[in-house]
């Protein structure tokens, strides 16, 4: 390996950057899910999830917590908070995915954000691991 590159993975800064963007998508949808939080609580009822305002509360806390604790790996909490990151992730395929009961083309549509799920569930484990060293 080029010691330039070496250098730049073996950077804490590089580290965190990394961790920034790995979670991005869920400290994002956690502000959202703060800011539109009425409209948020909609899109939870109309998924037919029971007790949509306190589903809304869960899903912001999940993103932002989970997030900050990858993030920080405070107190070397970061493979929790990926965990708790992919098993969400996880759960929004049925829930907010489910591919195999639509008509196509949405089929296909919501079948490829399924995967794209699970290749993130793959960087969250990659990360959990990553706590280890």
């Amino acid at each position: 390996m080029p010691p330039l590159i070496y250098d730049l993975l073996a950077s804490s800064t590089f580290l965190i950057v990394a961790r920034l963007v790995l979670t991005s998508f869920f400290w994002i949808a956690g502000v959202v899910y703060l800011v539109k939080f009425r409209d948020m609580a909609g899109v939870i009822a109309a998924h037919g999830l029971p007790a949509p305002r306190l589903v809304t509360v869960m899903i912001a806390v999940t993103c932002l917590l989970g997030s900050a604790l990858v993030i920080t790996d405070f107190r070397s909490t970061g493979w929790l908070g990926a965990g708790a990151l992919g098993i969400f992730t996880f759960l929004s395929i049925p829930l907010g995915h489910p591919f195999w009961k639509f008509p196509q083309p949405r089929r296909m549509e919501e079948f490829q954000v399924a995967l794209e799920h699970i290749a993130v569930i793959g960087g969250l484990m990659c990360a959990a691991i990553l706590t280890l060293r």
